[in-house]
């Protein structure tokens, strides 16, 4: 448009050619800077909007990317972002991808807790595409040790973590076990093991059965060594939770 403008202005101006020429070519080279800086603006906000800031940052196998922009809903969800929870995530980010895990990284973690609206529902539905129903379990044990970091699970925390699993598919009864591992009552201990308290013996026997095969941490081991870490705990708390009922119940 400036080309236009400039040109045939100075034309009409001077009643010169040369400056016709002149005055098209400087349009000329406007036009192109304002075209470049629209592009660069459009840009911008594609990649500071939420899903695309993400979608273009997690690569197929990119876990950091997930699990950061999970960690980042939970850290937001009691209205502060705790230090004990931001060591604990660089804690398990550092041990967990060791040097894959870099500034970046951080850099991811800090826009989404200063993004106002985190898009959930489409990055739980991206996860969900691209990660077994097994390694989303073990993402909801990682997102209650986030939570619990400053030692103790808020109910906003506990009620965005439900959120999150039931986006991520995460069966009903297994979302129960890894909650009663952090937020306990006086029936944990049969809810770790995905039962209620007037469950038979025999029932509580199958019970441990099944889910020690089902979060046995061979399952996860291809995710890395702090990830199993966290999937040694959950068995580890399993375990726990039916050695406490034998004892409560004298079952040999």
């Amino acid at each position: 448009m400036y080309k236009w403008f400039l040109g045939v202005g100075l034309l009409i101006l001077t009643g010169r050619i040369k400056f016709g020429i002149i005055g098209f070519v400087i349009g000329s080279i406007i036009d192109f800077i304002s075209r470049n800086n629209a592009s660069n603006s459009q840009s911008s906000k594609n990649t500071g909007s939420g899903f695309e800031y993400y979608r273009q940052r997690a690569t197929q196998f990119d876990f950091p990317t997930m699990l950061m922009a999970l960690s980042a809903v939970v850290m937001k969800a009691d209205g502060s972002v705790k230090r004990a929870e931001l060591d604990y995530v660089k804690g398990f980010f550092t041990a967990q991808f060791g040097n894959q895990f870099t500034r970046e990284h951080l850099q991811v973690l800090k826009h989404f807790l200063d993004n106002g609206q985190i898009p959930i529902s489409d990055i739980c539905n991206d996860i969900r595409n691209r990660i077994s129903v097994d390694g989303r379990i073990q993402m909801v044990h990682y997102l209650f040790q986030v939570a619990k970091a400053d030692g103790h699970v808020d109910d906003s925390e506990k009620k965005i973590i439900e959120q999150l699993a039931n986006k991520l598919g995460i069966p009903a009864m297994e979302f129960e076990s890894i909650k009663n591992m952090f937020y306990r009552s006086a029936d944990s201990d049969y809810k770790i093991l995905g039962i209620e308290a007037s469950a038979t013996d025999d029932e509580i026997k199958k019970a441990y059965r099944k889910m020690a095969i089902a979060f046995h941490p061979d399952k996860v081991v291809q995710m890395g060594a702090e990830y199993q870490k966290g999937a040694k705990e959950k068995f580890q708390q399993i375990q726990d939770a039916y050695e406490n009922i034998k004892k409560k119940r004298g079952i040999k």
